[in-house]
């Protein structure tokens, strides 16, 4: 086996630490630290795939060794033919091995596993983007649905023609931060709208914004300092809606840490008409809200380094124009142009982020000199 690897070297390292982990993981007083436990449970998974690609690596140059060998000492031409199609896979294979434990070995972003909170609000415009932003919601539903993710909303503003000025919801699944976070930022859309009566193109623009749901033990909260109202809630529902006050709303001063300025947050749940699940439900808010802004400073830092601005914190960025009289579809920041509008906006949206994932991968390999 090629012994000039030091790809092999940094990964020997991972193999003693793996097996720590799976010894710690199994230890009552790290059980019963949750925050640790969750930290240490996630890294014996990361760990796991990187030392399964690991062992395909080591198979493949040894397995490259061996039939290096038989050409160079079986007389068998039938062997010798099968070590020469062995060796011409196993060369074309080896690099794309080494290319995955690259990116597998550069630290992703923590909040990648994460729930996420989506936040869609109607920018300039008036009825137009109220109703874009709706078109967004329907998008990103469709989506949900296609990765059997489970959207659920958590509070929405209609516009008044339809659509939307303001729809907030939670998505939960697998890696659903890591996968959405790219659509963050403002989406711009060019197209006559129903109210126009001349037929002329008018361009409005819908904000989205995709928070890492925050853990319980994420951030303090002093419960005790909550100002609750409760309120009867508006809308769909029928008769029950109206009697009861179930729709919830919160009041919380919070203390930014990265300005030392007291903000007053106020958060509002409408989503079910159990009063409770409401509570709980804006109580996950309100930690969401406040994890957001105690680590946009960690975002500012990766967005300093990184050029590209794919999935930075930076939400007033234009990040995409949908163009409706062209069918176009166009990601501003990897200049990404497609011309299946109708496909996009019904949800088939995952090529463009794979676009978007490669992208920066590539800016994390840059980052990290691998």
């Amino acid at each position: 086996m090629a012994n000039n690897n030091s790809i092999l070297e940094r990964l020997d390292g991972l193999a003693s630490r793996f097996d720590e982990v799976s010894t710690l993981i199994t230890d009552p007083q790290v059980i019963a630290d949750q925050a640790r436990y969750v930290r240490l449970t996630k890294e014996y998974k990361d760990l796991g795939d990187i030392l399964k690609v690991r062992k395909e690596y080591i198979d493949a140059l040894n397995g490259l060794d061996e039939a290096k060998d038989v050409l160079v000492n079986e007389s068998d031409p039938e062997l010798k033919e099968m070590a020469r199609e062995e060796v011409q896979t196993l060369e074309k294979r080896i690099p794309e091995i080494e290319e995955e434990i690259k990116l597998l070995l550069v630290p992703a972003d923590p909040q990648d596993d994460r729930n996420a909170v989506l936040e869609i609000r109607g920018g300039t415009g008036g009825d137009e983007a109220a109703l874009f932003a709706g078109d967004l919601f329907r998008m990103y539903a469709k989506y949900c649905e296609t990765k059997g993710w489970n959207l659920t909303v958590s509070s929405a503003s209609e516009g008044a023609v339809g659509g939307y000025k303001e729809i907030i919801c939670t998505v939960t699944g697998e890696k659903v931060y890591g996968t959405l976070k790219y659509e963050s930022g403002v989406h711009r859309v060019q197209r006559i709208p129903v109210t126009e009566t001349q037929g002329r193109v008018h361009t409005s623009a819908a904000s989205v914004a995709v928070l890492p749901e925050a853990e319980p033990f994420d951030v303090e909260i002093n419960e005790g300092e909550i100002k609750w109202d409760t309120f009867r809630s508006s809308g769909a529902g029928g008769q029950n809606v109206n009697k009861v006050e179930s729709g919830v709303r919160l009041r919380y001063n919070w203390k930014n840490p990265n300005t030392g300025v007291v903000e007053e947050i106020l958060i509002e749940c409408t989503e079910t008409r159990d009063q409770p699940k409401n509570k709980e439900r804006a109580l996950s808010r309100l930690r969401t809200f406040i994890y957001d802004k105690e680590h946009q400073k960690y975002i500012d830092d990766i967005a300093k380094k990184r050029k590209t601005m794919v999935s930075t914190g930076d939400r007033s960025a234009k990040i995409r124009t949908y163009n409706y009289p062209q069918g176009r579809i166009t990601d501003h920041r990897i200049n990404y142009t497609i011309y299946n509008l109708n496909a996009f906006m019904d949800g088939d949206i995952q090529d463009c982020i794979d676009h978007l994932i490669v992208a920066e991968n590539a800016e994390r390999l840059k980052e990290s000199e691998l």
